[in-house]
């Protein structure tokens, strides 16, 4: 991961000032990120929504718990914090994959995982949370939070983040995604992507994709973010989340495997 520097400019501060008050009076937030074993660009991208969370005021923790994540230290499970790698002034890194299992509990939920974390480092107000959707929905599926799908341009990245926003949407009741989508800016690619998997979640799933950010891995992590990523990024930092034992609503079945083939 690069070095992230917060950003000054006029507008930009007063939105970074809104959003400290945000953070003054709520808890860590956690913002899940579906891991994307299709989309290599994965930790390119990943980079710049720290950098956005950075650029409006916050601390961010990127817990990778994906697949392909490094090993956790040793000391993992007896010292969480003394495992935590920090990249700049404002984002930290954690190496997490097996880690939130350690923490299962007799209903199958991993969200003791999440406690640890808000014990161990309570000082970083965003977890940038990069699972797979089985994982997330362990983690998170009793809390109000809108995951981000990643996808890229190949078949099989645009599939398998429809599935996984399939699964979470059956499986935990989320209804509300956003999504971010690695490749040019300028090219036709990415708003197609974003426009496919829009219309199979709202066509099948009765879901929402609520933000789209496109990302563009070939420029420089340590520029401005983009309006679009910035907007994401204020969208999640202002999303209220209800408390973690609130009963979730019931939804009818839903159906989905003819869209998950329609790539």
């Amino acid at each position: 991961m690069s070095m992230f520097q917060p950003f000054h400019g006029s507008g930009f501060v007063d939105q970074a000032d809104g959003l400290r008050r945000l953070f003054a009076a709520s808890r860590q937030r956690v913002v899940p990120v579906l891991s994307n074993p299709h989309a290599p660009s994965t930790g390119l991208v990943l980079e710049r929504p720290t950098a956005a969370f950075a650029a409006c005021g916050a601390n961010t923790l990127v817990v990778d718990a994906s697949e392909a994540a490094p090993e956790p230290s040793e000391l993992a499970s007896i010292d969480l914090a003394s495992c935590i790698e920090m990249m700049s002034v404002q984002t930290a890194y954690l190496a997490a994959r097996g880690l939130p299992l350690r923490h299962v509990n007799a209903r199958g939920s991993t969200e003791g995982f999440l406690d640890a974390l808000a014990d161990g480092a309570p000082h970083y107000e965003v977890v940038l949370l990069h699972a797979s959707a089985s994982d997330l929905a362990r983690l998170c599926g009793r809390r109000g939070v809108r995951p981000i799908l990643l996808a890229e341009h190949t078949p099989e990245s645009v599939t398998h983040a429809y599935a996984g926003l399939k699964l979470l949407a059956q499986r935990c009741d989320f209804a509300v995604f956003d999504l971010l989508v690695a490749g040019r800016e300028r090219t036709r690619m990415a708003p197609r992507i974003a426009e496919r998997i829009s219309s199979c979640a709202d066509r099948f799933i009765g879901a929402l994709v609520h933000e789209v950010a496109v990302v563009d891995p070939s420029r420089p992590a340590d520029g401005r973010p983009t309006a679009d990523l910035l907007k994401l990024a204020a969208g999640q930092l202002s999303i209220d989340e209800p408390p973690a034992d609130m009963a979730s609503r019931s939804r009818p079945a839903t159906q989905g495997s003819s869209a998950a083939q329609s790539w």
